[in-house]
């Protein structure tokens, strides 16, 4: 049977898209290392990146904007994206296994949410890993355009430095106004 784990990345953070992945591992091609993608180095993260990419049967990645996250919210911003990375699959998987307790709308296969599902399935893991080094990339993009927000470092999470920044320089465009931090800062709390 084909499988397809599906994950995302980026909920937390108060800036950019929530990126999610899909792959469907080929059990005759196995990739060693596998793990919850928080739980690996960035060096082992990007490493995995590059393999997952040209071992996998097939992958995907996509994202809800930061704009349809303020439109739609994060959870419904996240199972969009979810939605699109399997959608976007070369190969339709027959199942779909969703790390979280939630799976995506109007998938045309069977689905299982599973929590915590980055430490227990290989695919999730691959999932993961996809997702998060494709986001850190886009805060990295972020961060040479923007570097006195230190986006590279913080990834865009709501750090004491990211609350400084924003306090001293503002809001950008990539700014989540769906978010208590940012709504606070641009006084539409």
């Amino acid at each position: 049977m084909l499988i397809a784990g599906v994950d995302e990345a980026g909920r937390g953070p108060l800036v950019g898209s929530v990126v999610a992945a899909a792959v469907i591992l080929d059990p005759n091609n196995p990739i060693e290392g596998l793990n919850d993608s928080k739980k690996l180095t960035e060096k082992k993260r990007e490493k995995l990146f590059v393999e997952i990419k040209e071992k996998a049967l097939a992958w995907s990645i996509a994202e809800a904007s930061h704009q349809e996250i303020d439109e739609i919210n994060i959870l419904q911003a996240s199972l969009l994206a979810m939605r699109r990375a399997v959608e976007g699959l070369r190969i339709p998987p027959e199942h779909v296994l969703v790390d979280g307790n939630k799976v995506p709308k109007g998938l045309q296969m069977s689905c299982d949410a599973v929590v915590g599902g980055d430490a227990l399935h290989a695919e999730i893991s691959a999932a993961s890993i996809l997702a998060k080094v494709t986001r850190d990339h886009e805060m990295v993009e972020l961060d040479q355009q923007y570097p006195q927000f230190g986006f590279a470092k913080h990834k865009g999470y709501p750090t004491k430095a990211h609350y400084e920044a924003i306090a001293e320089h503002g809001v950008i465009d990539q700014h989540r106004r769906s978010y208590g931090p940012v709504k606070k800062a641009l006084g539409i709390e």
